[in-house]
């Protein structure tokens, strides 16, 4: 996982962000199998792999942002910014004035998934999968 610091500016008309604010970054998404066929074809080894289904209990994909989260979220093109929720609890408002937002999560299923090719030049900037293709071996603590 890499972190980067967000730079939103704070001109450009956004509105500035508070404290609580969550930024969440748009990021694809591959499956396990896929991710251990590609390394399998970097590293040159002959896959074995066997799919047994789904297992109770797993997850078929990650809920990075429910409906309620995106329909508040600002698209910030690399993240989403969801503010922090500063209402009052005055409901009265809700059920009288508010408007109603319909919005689909933001999901691992539903953003962006990775090609074969895609995923293999993504593998193959990694350090770790450059230094061991060319031998390197990291020392032992």
């Amino acid at each position: 996982m890499s972190c980067s610091p967000i730079n939103t500016g704070g001109g450009g008309g956004r509105k500035s962000n508070i404290k609580g604010d969550i930024f969440v970054q748009k990021a694809p998404a591959t499956t396990i199998g896929e991710l251990a066929a590609t390394l399998c074809e970097i590293f040159c080894v002959k896959p074995n792999i066997r799919q047994i289904g789904t297992r109770h209990g797993e997850k078929l994909y990650e809920s990075l942002l429910t409906r309620e989260e995106m329909s508040r979220a600002e698209d910030l093109s690399n993240y989403y910014r969801i503010p922090s929720d500063n209402r009052d609890l005055n409901y009265g408002n809700y059920f009288v004035s508010g408007t109603e937002q319909v919005a689909e999560d933001y999901t691992s299923h539903n953003t962006h998934r990775l090609t074969h090719a895609e995923l293999r030049d993504m593998l193959l900037n990694l350090d770790y999968i450059r230094q061991t293709l060319n031998g390197y071996e990291p020392e032992v603590y």
